[in-house]
């Protein structure tokens, strides 16, 4: 029941309890039934974002799945995104970065956020700025906050919310590499 803490590639805490708590904020706790996720078009899904896109058996709305199950395959799901998230990165990022990736990619899937214009200026070594993306458009428009071309506030708050989860991971570190003052961005980028 316990989530893996020993550190993984760069000095990573993989499926961690905060990044698992996190997640149960904004995923939802003790969904031990299986149901159709409306922000995702009717998507089966069940404990913590468990989707048939991440879930190692077939899921059928009304099915029953018990907390351990759902323990076990969080971890399982987030452990296998933190090392997908972990062979895009290409600089070493603080254990608060990697968790609001890890956050964003379990909500969208690794691959969008690999492809992110947050993971592209972290990888620039500019880690405020990569840290403001997951939340804001260059135009000061809500990022990654629509479903069916529709805003949803939740999500946005949600953005936010790893924003800043990812933004303290970074206060108080002197000399971030890269993360050259005045190039940060500002609270809309």
């Amino acid at each position: 029941m316990s989530a893996i803490t020993k550190p993984g590639p760069k000095g990573l805490i993989l499926a961690g309890a905060a990044v698992l708590a996190f997640l149960k904020l904004w995923e939802g706790d003790q969904q031990h039934i299986v149901y159709a996720d409306k922000l995702a078009g009717g998507l089966p899904t069940v404990c913590a974002g468990i989707t048939p896109h991440t879930a190692s058996r077939p899921l059928a709305i009304g099915d029953v799945w018990t907390e351990e199950e759902c323990d076990a395959e969080e971890r399982r799901i987030v452990k296998e995104t933190q090392q997908a998230l972990i062979r895009c990165l290409k600089v070493s990022v603080p254990q608060g970065v990697f968790d609001a990736l890890t956050s964003h990619a379990h909500n969208l899937g690794w691959p969008d956020t690999c492809g992110s214009r947050a993971v592209r200026l972290m990888n620039a070594g500019e880690m405020s700025a990569g840290c403001r993306a997951l939340a804001w458009n260059p135009d000061g428009s809500p990022a990654w906050a629509y479903s069916e071309n529709q805003y949803y506030r939740g999500l946005h708050r949600r953005r936010l919310a790893e924003m800043e989860m990812c933004l303290d991971g970074i206060r108080g570190m002197e000399g971030v590499v890269g993360d050259r003052p005045g190039r940060g961005g500002t609270d809309r980028e």
